[in-house]
């Protein structure tokens, strides 16, 4: 069996990448898709959460493109036939320095690769996350406690790592140890003390939280609640008075909280040690340059109840230069946000089941995660496309 063939590097394919990559860091795509077809390589960038178009690039070339990929990545640029990682760094016209981590797939049609551009990820500040003013309020009180645990949760890319380090900066990390266990860290935070858990090596989450318990923390962040051990040794953290944060794949506070109570952790821990949950999601905001005014098509409700009549004034995205001719331009965050007291926790020692919790929710108009997004349609900064897609 001969050895793959090995397409020579050349200046165009070169070029092609660096200007790739240049205009996925002007359209602040956070990712880059190489997909070979049968005639053509298709070229896509996620942007705001969303995959668009861009021009493809030639089939006579594509090839090159891959290899130039490969080199740079320290990848065995002869090897075809298995998924390979690797990390990139391209120095752009002006000295700026990109980051990525390219990934490749072998399929049907020829090696996929996806490279992630690492320097689009942004500290984004709390005030700028998108909660209103009475959340606002409530979290930075639970945050200024010296101990408790407080949830974030939502689908993946909804932002709740961003949500977590935004809330990091309402504390000072001169006078307290903050100590962070994540996988993978996305960003580096000045003057925290951040860990990467390794699987691999057995370097997990709960032996990694067992570990961070004897460096003399104040503040832990542990990227996910992954299982029961990690959950039972973060709220008794918690308990014993360490400020504690961390996320959950969930849809709702709701199930947030009935989730944790599933993990197999003692109701009464997880009912003394919670703190605050939260639910979010990601809505894409219309594009300033383009948006027009329009008439709500159609009744927008929440369950039984109608938000919004059909006929009311909303905006609309047109599609321009600015925004890649999509018509929405950046995100903002919608937020359900519970801060525990006596009733929720009595709730949770009995270990009640989601029906009683809305029934509270319900009782005492805490908005729901569509609701939150009636606010930002209200306010013309999204649609009500957006909010029904993640809500």
């Amino acid at each position: 069996m001969s050895a793959p063939r090995m397409e020579p590097v050349t200046g165009e394919a070169v070029t092609l990448v660096n200007e790739l990559v240049r205009l996925a860091v002007a359209q602040r795509a956070s990712d880059i898709h190489l997909e070979p077809k049968h005639d053509l390589m298709q070229v896509r960038f996620r942007v705001d959460g969303s995959l668009v178009d861009v021009q493809p690039i030639a089939q006579t070339i594509a090839p090159n493109v891959i290899s130039r990929v490969k080199v740079l990545a320290k990848m065995d640029i002869a090897e075809r036939r298995m998924p390979q990682d690797g990390q990139i760094a391209i120095e752009l016209d002006g000295g700026k320095r990109v980051h990525l981590r390219a990934s490749t797939f072998p399929a049907c049609q020829g090696e996929t690769v996806v490279l992630r551009v690492l320097s689009s990820a942004q500290l984004l500040a709390f005030e700028h996350l998108g909660f209103d003013d009475l959340a606002k309020a409530k979290l930075r009180d639970v945050v200024a406690r010296p101990q408790g645990f407080i949830v974030t949760s939502g689908p993946t890319g909804a932002g709740k790592t961003s949500t977590l380090y935004a809330l990091l900066q309402l504390i000072d990390p001169r006078a307290v140890n903050v100590v962070t266990l994540e996988d993978p860290i996305e960003l580096e935070l000045y003057g925290v003390t951040q860990g990467q858990v390794n699987t691999r090596s057995g370097f997990t989450f709960a032996t990694g939280l067992r570990a961070i318990l004897r460096q003399d923390p104040d503040v832990i962040l542990v990227g996910e609640m992954r299982d029961a051990e990690t959950a039972g040794i973060a709220m008794q953290a918690a308990l014993t008075g360490h400020l504690v944060l961390s996320t959950l794949h969930t849809s709702d506070t709701v199930e947030t909280i009935v989730r944790l109570v599933d993990l197999g952790v003692e109701a009464w821990i997880v009912a003394n040690a919670l703190s605050a949950v939260l639910a979010q999601r990601l809505v894409r905001m219309v594009c300033p340059h383009c948006r027009r005014p329009a008439k709500l098509e159609r009744d927008f409700w929440d369950g039984d109840e109608l938000l919004l009549p059909a006929g009311s004034d909303v905006v609309r995205p047109k599609g321009c230069d600015k925004c890649m001719r999509t018509g929405y331009r950046g995100r903002t965050g919608i937020f359900e946000v519970v801060e525990l007291d006596d009733e929720l926790r009595d709730l949770v020692k009995a270990m009640a089941p989601a029906r009683a919790y809305r029934e509270v929710f319900d009782r005492r108009k805490i908005p729901s995660l569509r609701r939150a997004g009636l606010r930002k349609i209200q306010a013309g900064l999204t649609t009500l496309e957006e909010v029904l897609r993640v809500t």
